[in-house]
């Protein structure tokens, strides 16, 4: 009885919020440089537009707040009232050394509360920015003994014989490739698990590219169901960033998270490279490519890695440590610059505390590895993501000695892009016409 009490006052508060907020359907508060300008010089002034869209009329006493935020420690704040449905609104904020700056504005009601977008959803917001001379950015030195660790870590992975266990299941598209589930082993505590796709047309004559897929930080189970390039035009591997089992009930997976529900984030662990969950991660990047490469359907010469967030953290990780990789495309990548708040007082982002021991999964790091016979490409970096800031992106791609490719994109966090139009901006070097 108390239990149904407490689900209807729960309930009952849920409606009355949901009665009370206000709402302007599907609208936008969409942001800007005045100036369409992406990178500004210290000091010197960066103005922001804001503007409603998708909205034909206003609440009386709407006003926008907004903030601004620096990687050099620089705040700043204010409201802009009077808001109407076509008005332009400018604020303007600056930072004094290389870095970014992070630029945020919601929409709020005579009440001061949020502004949302459909009853009980998400606030009218932007979160977006801009950066001063992020070509200048580095992190701390990294361990003098870097190379030597993840040579000694491929000789662990190399005493540990190639064995693969193929499940075959249903296919979407049997005439076009087959699919399996896949276990590898693998040096560490768990095995490399993931889907295998392999087209069905291929022979000694035709033999395919390899793409390997990763995922972003997740408890979720990996289902077959989910594959995003299973194809006829290349081999793909989509690997979890785990070893579990695959294909089990709930109950298995609810059991194998049940002791590391935030993996990776333990500080005790990080501290010693070689016990830090990240090392079970790296090996069975290492190991998944290594099958891939032994597959008598591969090319032999076209290696393809790929993923988004943690996923992004491991294509960094597996273009360093395996130079048959030929192109990396990792977009929003995790672990840039785990130092950069502590030592340099740049904004954090969510991720593992620094401790000396991450170093060696920094990306900023493992970029310098990458090889020049690799193209990196970062499809999409958000300036108003600070899951993965944007300081470190910057590092990253700034220790990219081979070709590459950057896209920055205006008011984008990090699950979440704006409907264009939008400024965005596209950087490459090294790239031969």
């Amino acid at each position: 009885m108390k239990k149904n009490l407490f689900t209807l006052a729960l309930l009952f508060l849920f409606i009355t919020n949901v009665f009370s907020e206000t709402v302007l359907e599907g609208a936008l508060l969409k942001g800007k440089t005045v100036d369409d300008r992406l990178f500004y010089k210290p000091g010197e002034t960066i103005g922001f537009e804001f503007r409603l869209e998708k909205v034909d009329s206003v609440p009386e006493g709407c006003f926008i707040s907004w903030s601004g935020n620096g990687d050099d420690g620089f705040k700043t704040n204010g409201l802009i009232e009077g808001i109407s449905a076509d008005g332009r609104y400018v604020v303007s904020t600056s930072l004094q050394k290389p870095g970014f700056v992070s630029v945020k504005a919601t929409l709020l009601d005579a009440d001061k509360k949020e502004v949302k977008t459909s009853p009980g959803k998400g606030a009218i917001r932007f979160e977006g920015g801009a950066g001063v001379e992020p070509e200048t950015l580095a992190g701390v030195e990294e361990p003098e003994d870097f190379d030597e660790f993840w040579k000694s870590r491929k000789e662990i992975l190399s005493s540990v014989e190639i064995k693969a266990d193929l499940k075959e299941i249903t296919s979407k598209n049997p005439d076009k490739y087959k699919l399996y589930q896949a276990s590898i082993t693998c040096a560490g505590t768990r095995p490399v698990t993931g889907f295998l796709t392999i087209p069905v047309k291929t022979s000694a004559e035709n033999k395919y590219p390899a793409r390997v897929g990763f995922h972003g930080y997740s408890t979720s189970p990996q289902r077959g169901s989910g594959l995003q390039w299973a194809g006829e035009w290349a081999i793909t591997f989509d690997v979890n960033a785990h070893g579990y089992e695959l294909g089990r009930d709930q109950e298995y997976y609810n059991e194998f998270f049940s002791d590391k529900p935030r993996y990776a984030f333990d500080i005790e662990e990080n501290k010693n490279p070689e016990t830090a969950y990240f090392m079970g991660m790296a090996y069975r990047v290492m190991r998944a490519l290594e099958y891939v490469k032994s597959l008598p359907e591969w090319n032999g010469k076209d290696l393809v890695v790929t993923g988004g967030s943690q996923g992004g953290l491991q294509t960094v990780w597996a273009a360093a440590l395996d130079h048959d990789v030929t192109r990396a495309e990792a977009s929003i990548p995790w672990c840039c610059d785990f130092a950069g708040p502590e030592k340099f007082g740049r904004i954090n982002g969510w991720r593992p505390k620094y401790v000396r021991g991450l170093d060696y999964f920094d990306c900023i790091n493992m970029a310098k590895r990458i090889p020049e016979t690799c193209y990196f490409k970062v499809p999409r970096a958000g300036l108003g993501d600070y899951t993965c800031p944007p300081s470190g992106i910057a590092i990253l791609f700034n220790n990219v000695k081979g070709p590459k490719e950057i896209k920055w994109v205006q008011g984008s966090t990090h699950g979440y892009t704006p409907p264009q139009p939008n400024q965005e901006w596209v950087f490459t070097e090294n790239v031969k016409e």
